[in-house]
């Protein structure tokens, strides 16, 4: 699987570089802080499959990169994508290195 830090996301958004955002995680922890991606919940990830992106670099992310690893692994083994990465320890992460007021729980 591979993954991407936190450190290396933030240097793509602040490129503006192609790539979609998803967040595997439940609708109420995404109402309390995100990083505006696609909210997907882990349990939808396949049944939602058709709105994911298949040209261009896919970034998943949880709270603490745990959920985001299953759903990249699901996605790799049973729709065969080959173009996502999974997010090196989720918002935790974000929150730590660039935005310690960030609301988490």
């Amino acid at each position: 699987m591979k993954e991407i830090t936190v450190e290396e996301l933030k240097e793509k958004i602040d490129n503006n570089e192609d790539f979609q955002l998803i967040d595997v995680r439940e609708t109420f922890e995404y109402e309390t802080s995100n990083l505006d991606g696609l909210n997907i919940p882990l349990g939808g990830i396949l049944i939602e499959a058709d709105q994911i992106a298949t040209d261009k670099p896919v970034i998943i992310h949880c709270r603490s990169g745990k959920r985001s690893a299953a759903a990249v692994m699901q996605l790799e083994q049973q729709l065969g994508l080959t173009n996502l990465y999974n997010l090196k320890g989720g918002i935790l992460a974000w929150q730590e290195a660039f935005d310690p007021n960030m609301p988490v729980y």
